[in-house]
């Protein structure tokens, strides 16, 4: 048996078993991560007045993994679309539904982006914060391409792309109700809200592509997360597509 299949027998769901939850997990956990409440300086991006037309059956057939991406930089429009289709709020109200499904409606997974061109937005490392729906500067960094690259293991394309997104997860928002199986769910989020980029992506004529081979302890350290409570579990390049 390999780790791979102990965790999933040790998971797995049936009539007379259940996994049990570790008293661990058993706290409350913020549903949101601020860095603006820590005094983080704020970007709030240009929004577009309504949101693009675009024929879904066209994107989905369209959508394909790009890696060369040309020089020009991102709008701020472009980009706040970009974000709201992966984890954007959809629906107000007491518990704000988001553009993408989450298990429990408990959304682990947060949003940060290196920026190396967008316009009007200085280089480096952002966080996505909601419900507000603008970027917090995690770290300044001319060099956020360049890092992001070799974090993920000098793949060139995300040196070469303007925006490169990752995702962590806050494993205890979901593993308050779900124990160990938690690590499922927020995979599986990771996954609804990166289709949702991929195919924003391609409704807007840009390139995207998906990355998960990256070094973790990298990772991590690059949008200032400790890996424990919070790690990186996926990553996105976007640009518009060299010609």
């Amino acid at each position: 048996m390999t780790l791979l299949h102990d965790y999933q027998a040790g998971t797995s769901y049936g009539r007379r078993k259940m996994p049990q939850r570790d008293p661990h997990w058993r706290r409350a956990v913020e549903p949101y991560k601020s860095y603006a409440a820590s005094g983080a300086r704020v970007a709030a991006l240009a929004r577009p007045e309504r949101l693009p037309a675009s024929d879904l059956w066209q994107a989905i057939r369209g959508r394909r993994s790009r890696r060369e991406f040309a020089p020009d930089p991102l709008g701020q429009e472009t980009l706040f679309l970009l974000l709201w289709a992966a984890q954007g709020i959809s629906e107000q109200g007491p518990w704000p539904l988001r553009t993408a499904p989450s298990a429990g409606a408990l959304y682990p997974v947060e949003t940060y982006i290196c920026a190396a061109r967008v316009s009007g937005l200085a280089p480096g490392v952002y966080h996505w914060e909601l419900p507000d729906e603008r970027l917090a500067l995690a770290a300044a960094r001319p060099d956020a391409a360049e890092a992001a690259c070799a974090a993920c293991l000098g793949q060139e394309m995300v040196a070469r792309a303007p925006v490169t997104f990752i995702w962590s997860a806050v494993w205890g928002r979901s593993a308050q109700k779900y124990g160990d199986r938690a690590l499922r769910y927020a995979y599986l989020d990771a996954g609804h809200l990166a289709e949702n980029l991929h195919l924003a992506a391609t409704g807007l004529g840009l390139g995207a592509c998906m990355v998960g081979a990256f070094l973790d302890d990298e990772m991590n350290a690059l949008v200032g997360v400790d890996g424990q409570d919070e790690a990186v579990i996926y990553a996105a390049c976007v640009g518009r597509p060299a010609p």
